[in-house]
């Protein structure tokens, strides 16, 4: 690997799950980028893009392959199972970083302008180990998208996750970097909380996000509420704290309870208590319920860490490198 920032080695890494209808328009958007960055010698001539393969169950992998085949700029991974977007992201720096001097990572619809790659070199090129893609706004998303990523934002901030608001997986990342990200072994993955906390120098690129062209969305409200209880419950004990304050609260007016139960059976009326009581199980039972939900979500997820198992495992490698790996 080189050992100078002028004309690094770059790894462009592009999670994909299902891309078959945007995968060839991408990889040739990809490739135009890759080759201008080679002519004008912002980047080594030895850089390459690396397609990760997220268990696919359409034609994903096979157009993967003929692209390989048709293009040395191009590698492949691909996972004998889908086991997630953030998952697919790390599989792929984790590989890079044998070969490269940084890697950006960017999704395969290529919603995030990739002019931007200019901009996130400048910064690793004046000293940044981590260089952070934030989105200039939310224009293209829907109503609900906002709504929900803004809520989700304030929620991570308040419970003391060190995200930057409106980031996103379109990021660079130094080999020292990726070095230092290859010690958290967590299985339970949220790139955009962990990577803040390797602590090495950073900065911020702001870049335009345009519509999907091609194909649908491969994030649903299912996924996305996935990776906010990962971000949550990875980052912080603060919910295990509301539930020890519900339980002070739920106490207290108990007691308080309790109180207006002895008063109404002292004056004789007790039917009237009838409606309090009633309101008070639901109360109580409500929170119960939400608090054993939380604590399991704690369990539960300590339980997969335990049990360390392997994060992905490699169907198969497109590489013309195999004497390195």
């Amino acid at each position: 690997m080189g050992n100078d920032r002028q004309k690094g080695i770059l790894y462009i890494v592009v999670p994909c799950y299902n891309e078959e209808e945007a995968i060839e328009t991408s990889a040739e958007k990809l490739l135009d980028k890759l080759h201008e960055l080679i002519r004008r010698e912002i980047v080594s001539a030895e850089s390459r893009i690396v397609f990760v393969d997220d268990g696919s169950k359409d034609r994903t992998w096979e157009i993967i392959r003929r692209l390989f085949e048709q293009n040395e700029e191009i590698k492949g991974l691909r996972f004998a199972h889908n086991r997630g977007h953030q998952n697919a992201i790390l599989a792929g720096m984790m590989y890079s970083r044998t070969y490269c001097d940084f890697t950006i990572t960017i999704d395969a619809d290529l919603q995030q302008d990739i002019n931007a790659m200019e901009n996130f070199i400048e910064e690793y090129t004046n000293g940044s180990e981590i260089v952070y893609g934030v989105r200039n706004s939310r224009n293209t998303d829907g109503l609900f998208k906002k709504l929900s990523a803004t809520l989700f934002y304030k929620m991570m901030t308040l419970m003391g996750c060190d995200i930057y608001e409106n980031s996103a997986d379109y990021r660079l990342m130094s080999a020292k970097a990726l070095a230092a990200l290859a010690e958290y072994d967590e299985v339970n993955l949220f790139l955009r909380g962990i990577i803040p906390n390797i602590g090495l120098q950073s900065s911020v690129v702001h870049f335009e996000v345009f519509p999907r062209m091609q194909g649908k969305s491969k994030y649903p409200l299912s996924k996305m509420v996935t990776l906010a209880a990962d971000g949550i419950t990875s980052f912080s004990i603060k919910p295990i704290r509301m539930v020890f304050m519900m339980g002070i609260l739920a106490l207290l007016v108990g007691v308080i309870m309790i109180i207006h139960i002895i008063y109404e059976h002292y004056f004789g009326y007790t039917v009237s208590g009838w409606s309090s009581i009633l309101m008070s199980i639901w109360v109580l039972g409500g929170a119960i319920l939400l608090s054993l939900g939380i604590i399991g979500e704690y369990v539960g997820r300590n339980y997969l860490e335990t049990k360390h198992r392997p994060r992905y495992f490699y169907w198969e490698v497109l590489s013309r490198d195999q004497d390195r790996e």
